[in-house]
């Protein structure tokens, strides 16, 4: 086997290259993505939002659909920029395509 500080190759060296460059890198941002009440949109078709846009259990996307209807709003999750954006538009989709105004909006954390 070959001896790899003739090649120039050190542990030391890389583990300080490592370091350096991982103290550079900030977190993302993160966003809340809410909804809001209407007096449109039924209930059961928030419950299918929330569980299939964003994952959630029947049990938390009832106990949300009852946040966002007894108090105006309810956070569906928080995620990157990204993400959140994709998550808005998914809603504002389904709810054009099924006749519900439903608003989701998105707001940093």
């Amino acid at each position: 086997m070959e001896d790899d500080s003739k090649n120039g190759y050190s542990p030391e060296l890389e583990e300080d290259v490592v370091s350096e460059v991982g103290d550079d890198i900030d977190e993302p941002s993160m966003y809340k993505v809410l909804l809001h009440n209407d007096d449109y949109t039924t209930m059961e078709f928030v419950v299918e939002i929330l569980m299939t846009i964003f994952n959630k259990s029947p049990e938390d996307a009832i106990r949300i659909m009852l946040n966002v209807h007894h108090k105006g709003i309810g956070i569906c999750g928080v995620y990157t920029y990204e993400v959140s954006e994709t998550k808005v538009n998914a809603v504002h989709a389904l709810g054009r395509q099924y006749g519900f105004p439903l608003k989701c909006t998105m707001e940093k954390e």
